[in-house]
């Protein structure tokens, strides 16, 4: 259907010697999460080299006490107290051992690609073609010149892209089971795969390269906005429905494949990827931490619909010493939840292949607190926020190249508006709060996977 495509891409990280002697100071500032008790390990089974002991006592660590909106409830202890652990090297052995219910530590080592049949064998988007689908004919079928611009696709040509969507979807989505530690050895990656943790309680994500799910089947609406849009189906990590979840050390990104090399049709280009990390459909009690995320447009959704009422008292989320780095926006946006935004690292570039909108999105309900997050590059602070219907944000200490700004006075100023300074609540779980002056120092350097303790 003549869409390039690219794969395993790995991300740059930035060392120095200057920033490894820091690296003493942050390690002491940073407080290390507790760890269960070990039970009798299993020797997994993968082609790959098995977790050392250091690996098997980052498996067995829980989300600390006071560690963020994940350490509140029952806590998040994901598959801690499992007596025996599993490593995964292809798809089929990571989609067996992430399922069911019962306290689960699973290794990911190597390279898994989840676009691959049960062989092992790569698949292409031909591949999940279904009912003739190609894109010459939806082309055609659905040229706003042809079709309009009042209503979404329908018909045999829609109806084909759907069930090849679908065919996609039962491929390349994982669903997580509750009371489960998934976590990545050294190097290991994960790639167009869609990981689903669904409607499950208490689950740990750390230590993962997660990169490219890219949807083969974008679907075109005329009715999205002024010019329509192109609109892709999968995160590359969705929280849906679920409670104690803790997102740590992992590194996410569309790798090469990114949204700007896709091509444009109608005017508008052709994504090939929606969320990075989506918080949504009343999930509850979720710490995000230390993960890099990069080069991707629409990063983060905490609540997805405004008209989910339902999820009013819910959506408690803590993002700290999470990296942004040359992102769109959506670092998050948010609806409804109690969202505590600190000592994130936002870093962009002078580039012509991603476009900057905002980074904190108030939606309708939203209880955004922003304070102490560092901005580092070319930042206009009047476009920091973004308002979606949202009325009122905490934001505070937070600095712009190494200099104190009042980001939410700079967006009142540049658009007669009177946005609330209060949030309505006051976050009271925060383990450690690093200066924000420090932050893109101390994030730089500890955020993604290599920055787990002894990487």
């Amino acid at each position: 259907m003549g869409r390039s495509r690219y794969r395993d891409a790995r991300p740059l990280r930035r060392t120095t010697a200057t920033v490894a002697v820091a690296a003493i100071g942050a390690l002491v500032l940073t407080a290390a999460p507790a760890v269960a008790g070990r039970g009798h390990e299993g020797h997994g089974h993968g082609r790959e080299p098995g977790p050392t002991r250091l690996d098997l006592a980052l498996a067995r660590q829980v989300l600390p006490d006071g560690d963020g909106w994940g350490s509140a409830g029952e806590g998040t202890t994901g598959g801690s107290a499992a007596p025996t652990h599993v490593t995964v090297t292809d798809r089929a052995e990571l989609v067996a051992a992430v399922a069911g219910d019962e306290p689960k530590i699973v290794f990911v080592a190597g390279t898994i690609d989840a676009n691959t049949d049960d062989a092992g064998n790569p698949l292409t988007c031909e591949d999940y073609a279904r009912d003739g689908f190609s894109y010459d004919d939806y082309l055609a079928a659905y040229d706003p010149a042809v079709w309009g611009w009042d209503s979404e696709p329908s018909g045999p040509v829609e109806d084909a892209r759907v069930a090849s969507m679908a065919a996609q979807r039962e491929r390349i989505e994982i669903k997580i089971g509750a009371n489960t530690t998934l976590v990545g050895l050294r190097g290991a990656e994960i790639t167009g795969a869609a990981l689903q943790i669904k409607d499950v309680d208490n689950v740990i994500v750390r230590g993962l390269t997660l990169t490219d799910a890219y949807d083969c089947f974008p679907a075109w609406d005329p009715t999205d906005g002024e010019t329509g849009n192109w609109n892709s189906e999968w995160d590359l990590l969705t929280v849906y429905g679920a409670t104690n979840v803790w997102i740590d050390h992992n590194d996410l990104s569309d790798g090469d494949n990114l949204d700007a090399v896709q091509p444009v049709e109608f005017g508008r280009p052709m994504q090939a990827h929606d969320g990075l990390l989506d918080i949504v459909r009343a999930s509850d009690y979720v710490t995000v931490s230390w993960n890099d995320f990069h080069d991707h447009d629409k990063v983060m959704l905490i609540g997805n619909s405004d008209s989910r009422t339902t999820d009013r008292g819910l959506l408690r989320v803590t993002l700290h010493h999470n990296e942004f780095r040359d992102l769109g926006q959506r670092t998050p946006r948010v609806r409804y939840g109690q969202v505590d935004v600190y000592n994130n690292s936002y870093v962009s570039s002078p580039r012509d292949d991603y476009e900057y909108v905002y980074s904190w999105g108030l939606g309708v309900e939203s209880q955004l607190v922003a304070e102490k997050n560092a901005f580092t590059g070319p930042v206009d602070p009047a476009t920091v926020i973004g308002v979606y219907k949202g009325t009122r944000v905490t934001e505070n200490g937070n600095v712009v190249n190494l200099r104190p700004v009042d980001l939410l006075g700079a967006y009142n100023a540049a658009h007669d508006a009177t946005i609330g300074d209060d949030a309505g609540w006051t976050p009271t779980l925060r383990r450690h709060v690093t200066s924000a002056y420090a932050v893109p120092l101390v994030v730089g350097l500890l955020a993604g996977p290599s920055g787990l303790a002894g990487r």
